[in-house]
């Protein structure tokens, strides 16, 4: 007999990053979940722009969660260096397509 084969599954996002009011100093979590096969990458952008995370520096204070959330270790409101304050989306994609999600500010 034939199997049923998975079929793959382009990205969508399940769950969208809501706006925070954060504290500087504080920790934070923006929150983003996407569900695809195989399983999408998940790329953070602020204002635009692709958001660094430890995986690229380690230096950094921010760190791509499993699951796709962007934690941050604590706020940051530059005067040294950018700020954390902006507009995020989570872009989630595989070799099917890609999926934004809404807004989210910080």
């Amino acid at each position: 007999g034939s199997y049923p084969q998975l079929e793959d599954v382009a990205p969508r996002i399940v769950e969208h990053p809501t706006d925070l009011l954060v504290s500087k100093g504080e920790p934070a979590t923006l929150s983003c979940k996407a569900e695809g096969r195989p399983s999408p990458v998940v790329e953070w952008y602020k204002d635009g722009e692709k958001v660094e995370t430890d995986q690229e520096d380690p230096r950094s204070h921010r760190t791509l969660l499993p699951g796709g959330s962007l934690f941050f270790l604590r706020i940051l409101h530059g005067r040294r260096g950018k700020p954390d304050e902006g507009v995020y989306v989570c872009v989630a994609r595989d070799y099917l397509g890609e999926a934004t999600s809404r807004h989210g500010s910080l």
